[in-house]
């Protein structure tokens, strides 16, 4: 049985998992429930600082193990600290969960460098970075697990938040790649999130919108991702995959030319 996990998804003894952009949102929750798989957890942030130490002080206070490492993914000698840091409070990592995440939104005629540069930065030059180290010092005896947080619009592309979803579809393709490159040790995998948390371009009724028009109706809270998280650490047949955790936002068909084509009218006409 690999050094880092089970069967089930729960975590080895004295396994250690690194979630970045741990101190809110997605991360924070991927972050407390693989705390409950049992989990020794570092909790990397950027600016969120006291929600990163209270979560630390969380687990602790449920009887587990917690590290809280700061740096800004932008930087890249900051992203160089990350893993030291862990390794010496913690000891190895054998799961690496890429959350953190920029989402500035542009488009392809209004492109400005600096938001285009911080999108390659931190949404897929310091996963790959991470991956790259968290693999030389994976132990001997251990396999590694490695899950990057991407986004179900890697499946259904739109011009909007341009340069973000170029980084995005990159760590898509880098998730593939990666999980060839590091086979058979690390598997690679992927998570995409849809409709899963208010975010502050879109007002407090954009989620509430996005969900009403997903196949399924409803959104994917971060429980849903988390879980997913979880199946795929314990997943130790399935490498280079990607789930998309968005109540089927991927799979959207009623786009104006099909709905058009198979109104009542446009089928009465088909049919006589």
């Amino acid at each position: 049985m690999p050094a880092s996990e089970s069967p089930s998804g729960k975590a080895a003894p004295g396994a250690t998992a690194l979630v970045t952009g741990a101190g809110k949102r997605i991360g924070r929750v991927i972050a407390q429930r693989l705390a409950r798989e049992g989990f020794s957890i570092a909790i990397h942030y950027n600016r969120s600082e006291v929600e990163a130490a209270e979560l630390a002080a969380a687990i602790v206070a449920g009887g587990g193990r917690a590290h809280v490492v700061t740096a800004n993914l932008a930087d890249a000698a900051a992203v160089e600290t990350i893993m030291p840091s862990v390794h010496e409070a913690l000891g190895p990592v054998t799961l690496l969960v890429n959350c953190a995440s920029a989402f500035i939104p542009d488009d392809a005629l209004a492109l400005e460098g600096s938001t285009f540069d911080l999108h390659f930065a931190v949404n897929l030059r310091a996963p790959i970075f991470l991956a790259g180290e968290f693999a030389r010092r994976l132990p001997a005896d251990a396999d590694g697990c490695i899950i990057n947080v991407i986004d179900q619009r890697v499946w259904k592309l739109t011009p909007q938040f341009f340069s973000y979803t170029l980084t995005k579809s990159a760590l898509w393709t880098a998730t593939r790649t990666l999980a060839q490159a590091l086979a058979p040790r690390i598997r690679v995998n992927a998570v995409g999130p849809g409709p899963t948390l208010e975010n502050i371009y879109d007002g407090p009724d954009g989620l509430a919108k996005e969900a009403a028009n997903v196949p399924l109706r409803r959104p994917a809270p971060p429980d849903d991702v988390a879980e997913a998280v979880v199946y795929l650490v314990g997943a130790r047949s399935v490498t280079g995959q990607m789930i998309a955790v968005d109540s089927g936002q991927h799979l959207g068909w009623e786009t104006p030319d099909i709905t058009a084509f198979y109104s009542d009218g446009a089928e009465e006409q088909e049919h006589g």
